[in-house]
């Protein structure tokens, strides 16, 4: 049974950072791209960084480049979000995802956490 687990929301004030981390079992973590998607109260799911199985490549979205980076720890099965410089605007139930290819497309994950708040103040 595949199991995704986020951690590291919060409230956070305009400026700060946060680091979200994300911990898999029952899939073989080192051979599947990891992404983060997120999505706010009346707005779509959209794809925020997503890293290949071997860490060689990330991409991010272009709200987010500069202020976020994502990583991974194969040995760990987990990968993370660390987040700088936040906005109001990042503030979102946060949701990590485990999936074939490292392209920031929902349909390319199969396997989903429930996700982690995370909610920047003015």
């Amino acid at each position: 049974q595949v199991q995704v687990v986020e951690s590291g929301g919060g409230l956070v004030q305009a400026g700060g950072s946060l680091r979200l981390s994300c911990t898999v079992s029952g899939l073989d973590f080192g051979a599947h791209a990891m992404a983060w998607f997120r999505q706010a109260p009346g707005k779509e799911r959209e794809g925020v960084a997503t890293i290949e199985w071997n860490a060689a490549n990330a991409y991010y979205a272009d709200s987010v480049k500069g202020r976020f980076t994502i990583s991974r720890d194969n040995a760990n099965n987990t990968h993370y979000l660390q987040m700088t410089n936040l906005k109001p605007d990042d503030t979102a139930m946060y949701y990590c995802a485990a999936g074939t290819y490292a392209f920031l497309k929902a349909e390319l994950f199969n396997a989903w956490g429930q996700g982690t708040q995370v909610t920047v103040s003015a």
